[in-house]
């Protein structure tokens, strides 16, 4: 049976991305079937070599797309140090040489900047996003959080670096009135809060147009 609407897959086993992107397209009004990974037993496990964020979404939602004959997405992201020359950048998610470890992670990059003072502790947060067509055609969008980092954990909402990343004040001027406060790590800020600043939701929202122009064109049908 033809879908009501054209299926777009994300490309991620993680269920929370799956209901950010899902609110995401709702609010734009883009008529698509999301559907994850979790559809698709057997789908390959791609490494992720790429040198930037942008190859690194490219390579999973070109492979994902070759897969299932979908159009993908998939995003790539990670904490930026500037007194750490804009690392752990791609290896965030294993800086400490074992994925996933965040604790390891964030207290490796405390012990680096150990001797930095506050004035150099600035960092953001990027993230690139990748929408890759059946037909070959692909699109790309960013978003950066501006921020800096404490010398303490602070906060048990968040996950990875989120204890240590207090977001700029200037960021914090997308939010109603009383949702955030100055100061805060973005561990301690509501899910409602962190969604509104978060560089994932920056690069998606900044995809979800293209989206909605390019997929709904493509003629797309399941393999």
């Amino acid at each position: 049976m033809t879908p009501l609407f054209p299926r777009l897959l994300l490309a991620t086993g993680n269920q929370g991305k799956l209901v950010e992107l899902t609110r995401i397209l709702e609010a734009g009004q883009v008529k698509v079937e999301l559907v994850s990974l979790a559809e698709f037993p057997g789908a390959p496990d791609v490494r992720e070599t790429g040198a930037t964020f942008a190859e690194n979404a490219l390579l999973k939602a070109r492979a994902m797309a070759e897969f299932t004959g979908l159009p993908a997405v998939a995003d790539d992201s990670g904490l930026c140090v500037d007194a750490l020359n804009g690392m752990p950048g791609v290896l965030s998610a294993r800086w400490s040489g074992k994925h996933g470890d965040d604790a390891a992670n964030l207290w490796l990059v405390l012990g680096q900047l150990a001797d930095v003072p506050d004035e150099r502790r600035g960092a953001h947060f990027a993230c690139t996003a990748a929408l890759v067509l059946p037909s070959g055609r692909e699109h790309l969008t960013e978003g950066i959080v501006q921020g800096r980092l404490i010398h303490e954990p602070r906060g048990e909402n968040g996950f990875g670096y989120d204890p240590i990343f207090v977001p700029d004040a200037a960021e914090l001027t997308r939010l109603p009135d009383g949702l955030a406060s100055p100061g805060l790590t973005t561990a301690q800020m509501s899910p409602e809060a962190k969604d509104r600043i978060s560089h994932r939701g920056k690069a998606l929202r900044a995809l979800a147009p293209i989206i909605a122009a390019v997929v709904n064109s493509d003629s797309v049908t399941d393999r």
